[in-house]
């Protein structure tokens, strides 16, 4: 085997049926360009004519299960952020061959331009794919009661408001008359088969985590946090050594402001929603819990409503945001440390915080 090789860079263009490859040697010269089918066969003679080579890709639908695939032969592989790389989909000049030599060029330079991201195992993986299917489920159930609502509205037959979505077929079929259901017989019958199928769900995701994922109960004590968000957390963080303090996730969350600052000026930005989109949809519900009506008392709901009540305009919005941050947060510290609890109000003592609640 030639350990020139070794000393090889490739980057690689992923797509969906096939990927675009570009390798440099240690002189940062082209050797060889090719096109690979996207099947592990394929994969794995890449790997073997390449062995030791370090590999970059770009994030995407197949990165996940290809950087696994090559870790485990042996190669280094970084992922890249396609939110960071900008020099690639920038470009006036964009095509496969052209994205796999700029990817090839800037991890032969310095890799941390890629600010490589790290891929959950493929147990956390399929296990975050069986939330992503019940919040499928759920948003599609939305859009039935939504289709609903609004057709009959049309004829001037209104459903009684308030009724939960979980209830709505069946209180949709006890308030329509016989020739109204039939207009919309078929969809209320599939809201109802959704709502079973969310049901099942939800008990299948009460079993993971008494079974495989126990620190997401610990993390069920904060008044807010339910069964989706905790395993959701864990499943998307993987594991709390991943963060130096408990503060770094929210940054990683996109729950921050971005910066844009040049000389004496430094503009507002609106946060990087970088991150995981269900997570921080999560985090941001159990932030609106925590502030309403039915939130407990605590310190985090204390600080968001003076963040509410700090007068600014868009002062609310800032105040959730600013709640599903440091909820983030406490999730994280309480993940970290096996000894602590979930306090309302940390730093004082039992009688205390009896009394502040």
């Amino acid at each position: 085997m030639n350990t020139a090789k070794n000393t090889h860079t490739i980057g690689i263009d992923l797509g969906d049926k096939s990927h675009e490859t570009c390798t440099l040697n240690a002189e940062g010269e082209i050797i060889e360009r090719t096109t690979l089918l996207n099947n592990q066969p394929e994969l794995i003679r890449f790997s073997k004519a390449n062995r030791g080579a370090t590999l970059i890709m770009e994030a995407g639908c197949h990165s996940p299960w290809i950087s696994r695939l090559f870790n485990q032969r042996g190669h280094k592989v970084v992922v890249a952020n396609p939110r960071k790389v900008r020099a690639i989909y920038q470009t006036d000049n964009k095509n496969d061959e052209r994205d796999a030599l700029l990817l090839a060029r800037i991890g032969r330079f310095d890799r941390n331009l890629l600010y490589g991201i790290e891929h959950k195992s493929e147990a956390h993986q399929r296990a975050l794919k069986i939330i992503e299917a019940r919040d499928a489920l759920v948003t599609a159930r939305v859009k039935l009661v939504n289709h609903v609502r609004g057709s009959l509205k049309s004829l001037g037959i209104f459903l009684p408001s308030g009724c939960s979505t979980e209830a709505f077929a069946r209180k949709a079929t006890e308030h329509l008359e016989a020739a109204d259901y039939a207009l919309v017989a078929p969809v209320i019958e599939s809201i109802g088969h959704l709502s079973e199928l969310i049901k099942s769900e939800d008990k299948h995701i009460d079993t993971m985590i008494a079974e495989d994922y126990p620190v997401a109960q610990k993390l069920l004590t904060i008044p807010g946090v339910g069964p989706i968000t905790a395993l959701s957390f864990v499943l998307i963080i993987g594991s709390p050594d991943r963060f130096a303090t408990a503060r770094d996730v929210g940054p990683f969350l996109g729950l921050v402001p971005g910066r844009d600052q040049s000389g004496d000026v430094d503009k507002p930005m609106r946060i990087t929603k970088a991150g995981n989109r269900m997570m921080r949809r999560l985090l941001v519900s159990c932030a609106q819990y925590t502030l309403g009506h039915f939130g407990p008392p605590s310190a985090l709901k204390e600080a968001g409503e003076r963040k509410a009540n700090s007068g600014a305009k868009i002062a609310k919005k800032k105040a959730v945001v600013m709640t599903a941050r440091k909820l983030a947060v406490m999730m994280l510290a309480l993940w970290k440390d096996p000894n602590s609890e979930y306090e309302p109000f940390p730093g004082k003592s039992s009688q205390q915080q009896a009394i502040a609640a």
